[in-house]
């Protein structure tokens, strides 16, 4: 343990005299922080970010970052405590203890944006869907897709790019279309991707019908997409009312007030 210590200790040291690059020391080891990537931390990242971002890089600052603050807090935690055996354990178990907190911040912070994010997701699908049907008219189902993530709205484009891939690299099943409902689950996404999915399968004949039905299924999610959409605008006027009659009558009661004060003092 005493030499795992001086080595953390000098492996700070080496880092802050840039004696060693810390960039490099994380690039050589990544196939071994590679464990530690959560399986959606890449669809997390594009979804906030975009597809342009460098999921890699992003990943090993985050490395780095974790590796420098369990350094830092062991040498500081070190140097203000004895040196005994059961001490220094405990010092290395709260370094990392908060090493792995700020690894998993980040984390849980795309999480939570995601979260946030699914209420304007629910709103967004029926109108990505709606070109989607336009585009279904002229071309098959995976061409249709393919052709659509150019101009999808961004945080869709993970999800996109993964069912396409499954279903050009032969996956025939429903599956990379649940797939893509479980990634998004908001209103109807299940049953729309349903849809979809019968879409592509069968003759000219079933298409249009089916394709009919996916039509009105769609006119009905954007009918309650703008339903949504007014019940806010209109919720966000009532309280926006209600704070400036609140306001209002706070201000009138205080300038009675101010006034019978007046009168008083006289």
């Amino acid at each position: 343990m005493e030499i795992l210590i001086v080595g953390a200790i000098l492996l700070f040291i080496f880092f802050y005299n840039n004696t060693i690059d810390k960039d490099k020391f994380i690039a050589d080891n990544e196939k071994y922080l590679e464990i530690f990537k959560e399986e959606d931390y890449a669809f997390l990242l594009y979804a906030k970010y975009g597809d342009e971002v460098d999921v890699d890089q992003v990943y090993m600052k985050r490395c780095t970052s974790s590796l420098v603050i369990f350094l830092i807090v062991l040498v500081l935690s070190i140097g203000g405590a004895s040196t005994g055996g059961q001490n220094i354990i405990l010092n290395v178990v709260f370094a990392a203890a908060i090493a792995v907190a700020f690894f998993k911040y980040s984390y849980m912070n795309l999480k939570s944006y995601y979260k946030r994010h699914l209420h304007e997701i629910d709103i967004m699908l029926p109108y990505y869907l709606k070109s989607l049907e336009i585009l279904i008219q002229h071309y098959t189902v995976p061409v249709a897709l393919g052709k659509s993530i150019e101009d999808a709205p961004d945080i869709f484009k993970p999800g996109l790019r993964r069912m396409i891939d499954r279903i050009n690299g032969g996956d025939a099943s429903v599956d990379p279309y649940m797939e893509f409902a479980n990634t998004y689950p908001v209103r109807d996404s299940m049953r729309m991707m349903r849809l979809l999915y019968r879409l592509g399968i069968g003759g000219q004949e079933k298409k249009q019908d089916r394709l009919m039905m996916f039509s009105r299924s769609i006119s009905s999610l954007q009918n309650k997409a703008r339903e949504t959409k007014y019940k806010e605008r209109l919720d966000h006027m009532e309280s926006q009312t209600m704070i400036m009659l609140i306001v209002t009558g706070v201000s009138v009661m205080l300038l009675i007030l101010v006034t019978m004060m007046m009168m008083f003092s006289f």
